[in-house]
């Protein structure tokens, strides 16, 4: 790996991020609304290139009718359609979800698989799709690179790389392997709600005086990270 590509931090370092993280958020949850794990599968699937509030307003009454393959493929792509249209791209991805409906029962019995390599196979499920399943219907410590997480690795520095996999390898080796399991939603809503894309607010931060980003403010005081998690400055 060169230079260009190396985190900038020592492995203390990392740790000492990722316990502030887990101070501030013990139990961090992902925000996409789901009943199942197949709902789940859908959720992540529409979220492409749309907010999880949005994806969540529009599937509420959709899974309320189709919370299985076999509902889902019932229903039908004009009237999954219907129920979807307020989320970016909805034709195609109405159409997904028909395709991964009816693969799930022809291949897979109805039930949503346990492999990344059986993920992908679904229509309209990529890698990042399949980690987020992985995470949070089976419990597998993934991080799936969204733009949030692909923002902050290199913003903060912590794992650059070129592409979304090359971040998730990245990320991988550099996060200790105890807080691997919660790494993902603590970056994700990290970039959601304290390093945005527009403006960081780094005053809020609890690593602002470790972060090595150049944009960061400058002359952050270290946080009280040792105050119980509701005494800290609430994000989200």
């Amino acid at each position: 790996m060169s230079a260009r590509q190396r985190s900038a931090y020592s492995t203390e370092e990392v740790e000492e991020i990722f316990r502030r993280f887990s101070v501030q958020r013990p139990e961090p949850k992902g925000e996409l609304e789901h009943v199942n794990p197949f709902t789940l599968v859908v959720a992540v699937a529409l979220s492409a290139q749309a907010t999880d509030a949005g994806v969540n307003k529009a599937t509420r009454a959709l899974f309320a009718v189709a919370d299985t393959p076999e509902k889902m493929l019932a229903l039908g792509e004009e009237r999954v359609r219907d129920y979807i249209k307020t989320i970016g791209l909805y034709r195609n991805k109405a159409k997904n979800v028909i395709a991964l409906s009816r693969k799930l029962i022809t291949d897979f019995g109805g039930e949503v698989p346990r492999t990344r390599e059986e993920l992908v196979t679904l229509p309209g499920v990529g890698r990042k799709t399949a980690n987020v399943v992985l995470s949070m219907a089976f419990g597998e410590a993934t991080i799936a690179v969204d733009t949030h997480i692909f923002r902050i690795a290199h913003r903060i520095r912590i794992a650059p790389g070129k592409t979304p996999d090359e971040v998730e390898a990245h990320l991988l080796r550099v996060i200790p392997e105890h807080r691997l399991y919660h790494a993902h939603h603590w970056l994700i809503l990290h970039g959601r709600y304290v390093c945005k894309a527009r403006r960081p607010e780094c005053e809020r931060c609890v690593i602002a005086d470790i972060c090595k980003s150049p944009e960061k403010t400058s002359d952050i005081p270290a946080p009280l990270v040792e105050l119980p998690p509701q005494a800290i400055a609430a994000v989200g």
